[in-house]
């Protein structure tokens, strides 16, 4: 039996017939099954979207993004970049995505794979990241200007026009690596270049205090400071007694509880 990205002939249905939630994409009118992610690919696909969303330059991104640009087809990528001009309401993106990154693994239709790669940059999407979590580790970087680039650990990826900072290959693979990705663009959301940066100012903060403990005192405040920005860029409110708790804590704890912020649901998991 031909595959839907193998018939030519249009077929019956329209990306608004297809409910938010339904396991199917559309390819030229004919439905298309996604079937569950497993295991290695779901951890990934959150770890990925985790290091793309908290990038400053991104405004909004999703995780299997129903994206429509013409009514016959309706394509649902990993993890997306949604377009500048793209409604903040019900329904199917209508503008391509500029980036939208694919996770393969083991048993990935490649024909079919090639064909959403194909038919997102003709729509208009500028980069698409299709990280291999099958054999070495690596990640094929398609644009619509020229054959795929090949990047392996130890390399970074960059969107320009899309994406402010470089993403290491490290961080598509390993929740550690995307974890310290996410910190880095969230205290830089808040003005810091980096980790280094907010303790460096909490330094300067303790000794212009005239704290006695100087560089101790001022390395937790910092990490005290670089906590409540990214709490609070997460819509996380602090209670009195959040901060009375912050105040009390030990730059170790307090360093732990910064790593684990951008992913804690809420502010009582993250301090327990």
């Amino acid at each position: 039996m031909p595959k839907p990205y193998e018939i030519l002939a249009p077929g019956g249905f329209n990306a608004d017939q297809v409910p938010s939630g339904s396991p199917y994409e559309l390819v030229n009118g004919h439905p298309v099954v996604c079937l569950p992610t497993g295991r290695r690919g779901s951890v990934a696909n959150l770890d990925g979207g985790m290091v793309i969303t908290t990038d400053p330059a991104v405004k909004r991104a999703g995780v299997d993004l129903g994206v429509s640009p013409l009514k016959h087809h309706l394509r649902a990528p990993d993890v997306a970049v949604l377009a500048d001009d793209e409604p903040d309401a019900p329904g199917w993106a209508k503008a391509a995505p500029p980036l939208a990154v694919e996770y393969a693994d083991t048993g990935q239709d490649e024909g079919e794979l090639n064909a959403r790669i194909a038919e997102l940059l003709a729509a208009g999407t500028r980069f698409i990241w299709v990280v291999r979590l099958e054999g070495i580790r690596r990640v094929e970087v398609h644009t619509p200007d020229g054959p795929p680039l090949l990047y392996t650990l130890g390399q970074q990826l960059t969107a320009p026009g899309v994406l402010q900072n470089p993403v290491p290959v490290e961080a598509l693979f390993f929740h550690d690596a995307a974890q310290q990705v996410a910190l880095r663009n969230l205290l830089q959301r808040e003005g810091y270049a980096d980790l280094e940066d907010v303790l460096a100012r909490g330094r300067e903060q303790g000794i212009r205090e005239g704290k006695a403990e100087g560089m101790a005192e001022g390395k937790a405040e910092g990490l005290r400071a670089g906590l409540r920005a990214i709490l609070s860029l997460r819509g996380l409110p602090l209670t009195e007694a959040h901060q009375a708790t912050l105040d009390q804590a030990d730059a170790p704890t307090l360093t732990r509880w910064l790593l684990d912020a951008g992913i804690a649901a809420s502010v009582d998991d993250l301090l327990t």
